[in-house]
């Protein structure tokens, strides 16, 4: 046992060692967030610590993320960007010089404080979309390749149709829209307009791995083309004859519990696991149960249908000559898009038990998306003069800078027809297509300012595809005006999305593949009842306390390992029962592929 005296020197040497600034190696309280996939030499680099100390002056590197060797020189800690949460202190990390290839950590010096891997160099993100993609083909109806069983055969029976309710209509195909197994025009039409532009912005990076079935196998398509096809063969059928369109398959009976897409035993009136509702877009409030919509027209739909057939009418034209494929989308796309013409206004989801629907409002954005591709296959001067009147009306999205919206009320979250129409039209309108998208950055970048991770997305449901939105955005921006002023903010999204977040967790389920923390409970059946994960999708992502704990049926099933880092302003959840916050997206993913498509640079194998 060590003597009095002795005693008193250990502590009066500890004394010592923090007054003039060291400090105990192991600090718990400080915590490190960072992009867990990582960043492209060029980029912005920026990291968060955060803690209950104040760290400024203390000082960080990066290391070798297998042997920890030093990568970096010491960089100093600056002052504190505020308080959030439960943690006094937050702190902006920027290595941006560092842009030598490699794995790295940040460490903080003085301390075993590490943040998680992460990779910088110009291939740090040829996997991701691709991972992405896997997600969206794990969503198929009818034939499921994840799964290895065909589902939902019977669908469906008309409801609201020009015909007899319950005629039934061959409309199998297309995808599961997130956890359930609805399938709506509203999301699917953005998914495949999202998954053509994508590979027409990329072609090169996209493979062909699986066949058209969605197994592995090549068949001469780029996957992506092939995905894309199977969206497309289904809206088709949702158009079958040149006046008439349908919306939506099933609505939310189907929310009887998790069940896989094959074992449905939900009961639409014919018995369980038997034929599903097929609405019929209508424009006008539709509903068969308790609850209704508000519908005002279906120029929403229409104008994305339009934008995606007359892209799949220039791709299959152009690379895979397949002329009948292309005279079918080419057709179906003008004819939607006249009724779109004849019915000004949105087609909403359809609800039924439960209030909760798709509540889109914005459809001037659409139109001139599809009417600026049908200019760019067509050349009919008519589409371009379209495309104009309606960039007008849509003008700048109104979701940004504001502090709340309804669910999917402006959808889809950006105006890709501004982009679309931008190589098109003179310079004078380029012009004012440029200001339009900077005046939306600019109001997200106003309200990023208010909060220390530099974010300025509403924390709605699904705000993860409101920050994916706002990325893509941004890089189209730059493609448009060669203005990279908004690099940081947009990095800021990018990264939340990818781990910078106050819960340390990728927004993607198995994005990055090793290294990260990635959601292990997804709100969606595989997560309790299959072997496999369904790596790829991006959850909602975090809402505003008060959102969900107004949400029905909303619980949690364990408890909470990420209390520490909640607050009463907004929460997440890595939970199988959140569907609010931790629910893969169809749509969302989709939306995300694009800026990671952006962002990849060859293929990686």
């Amino acid at each position: 046992m060590a003597s009095q005296p002795a005693i008193y020197l250990r502590v009066l040497l500890v004394f010592l060692l923090v007054s003039i600034g060291f400090s105990a190696p192991h600090r718990p309280d400080i915590y490190i967030r960072v992009n867990q996939v990582g960043y492209l030499p060029q980029d912005l680099k920026k990291a968060i610590a955060f803690s209950n100390e104040d760290l400024s002056g203390m000082k960080f590197q990066l290391v070798t993320a297998n042997k920890g060797k030093r990568a970096s020189s010491r960089i100093k800690i600056p002052a504190s960007e505020g308080s959030y949460g439960d943690f006094g202190f937050h702190h902006l990390l920027d290595f941006s010089t560092m842009v030598k290839p490699g794995r790295y950590k940040i460490k903080i010096e003085g301390t075993r404080i590490e943040s998680l891997p992460f990779s910088i160099g110009e291939h740090a993100y040829d996997k991701a979309h691709i991972t992405t993609l896997d997600y969206i083909r794990q969503q198929r109806c009818g034939y499921n390749p994840f799964y290895g069983e065909v589902c939902h055969q019977k669908d469906g029976k008309t409801a609201y149709g020009p015909m007899p309710d319950s005629t039934y209509i061959d409309v199998s195909g297309g995808w599961h829209d997130a956890g359930d197994h609805l399938r709506y025009l509203l999301t699917s039409g953005n998914t495949v307009c999202r998954l053509l532009l994508a590979y027409r912005e990329n072609p090169s990076i996209f493979g062909d791995d699986y066949n058209e079935l969605g197994d592995p196998g090549s068949n001469g398509v780029p996957d992506i083309l092939d995905e894309a096809r199977w969206g497309l063969e289904w809206m088709l059928k949702m158009h079958p004859e040149p006046d008439q369109l349908f919306h939506q398959v099933a609505d939310d009976r189907d929310h009887i519990g998790f069940k896989l897409p094959f074992a449905d035993s939900a009961d639409y009136g014919w018995g369980p696991g038997s034929y599903r509702t097929v609405y019929y877009a209508t424009g006008e409030p539709q509903g068969l149960g308790k609850y209704q919509n508000t519908s005002t027209g279906i120029a929403n739909l229409a104008g994305r249908y339009a934008a995606a057939m007359s892209m799949a009418a220039q791709i299959w034209e152009s690379e895979l000559a397949d002329p009948d494929f292309v005279d079918q989308c080419l057709q179906a796309g003008e004819e939607v898009y006249q009724m779109g013409l004849q019915q000004p206004g949105c087609q909403e989801g359809t609800p039924n038990r439960a209030p909760y629907r798709y509540h889109e409002v914005t459809w001037a954005d659409d139109m001139e998306w599809g009417a600026a591709e049908l200019y760019r296959i067509t050349t009919e001067t008519q589409y371009l003069k379209d495309a104009k009147r309606f960039a007008r009306l849509a003008g700048s999205d109104p979701w940004m800078g504001a502090d709340t919206a309804r669910h999917y009320e402006f959808y889809p979250f950006m105006n890709m027809g501004h982009y679309a129409l931008f190589d098109l039209t003179d310079e004078s309108f380029q012009d004012t297509l440029i200001a339009y998208y900077r005046t939306g950055i600019e109001a997200v970048g106003k309200r990023a300012q208010q909060f220390v991770y530099g974010f300025g997305a509403p924390f709605i449901w699904c705000s993860n595809n409101l920050a994916s939105a706002f990325v893509n955005q941004v890089l189209l921006y730059e493609k448009m005006s060669g203005d990279r002023s908004y690099q940081q903010l947009m990095a800021n999204h990018r990264d939340w999305l990818l781990g910078r977040n106050p819960w340390g967790v990728s927004q993607f389920v198995g994005i990055p593949s090793s290294g990260g923390i990635t959601p292990l409970y997804p709100h969606a059946t595989a997560t309790l009842q299959w072997p496999d994960p369904i790596n790829g999708g991006l959850n909602d992502g975090p809402v505003y306390g008060n959102i969900f704990k107004l949400l029905k049926g909303i619980r949690l099933s364990k408890e909470d390992e990420l209390k520490p880092f909640q607050s009463d302003l907004v929460v997440y959840h890595d939970d199988v029962w959140d569907y609010s916050t931790n629910e893969p997206t169809l749509d969302g993913t989709a939306e995300a592929l694009f800026f990671l498509a952006l962002h990849a640079t060859g293929r990686a194998d």
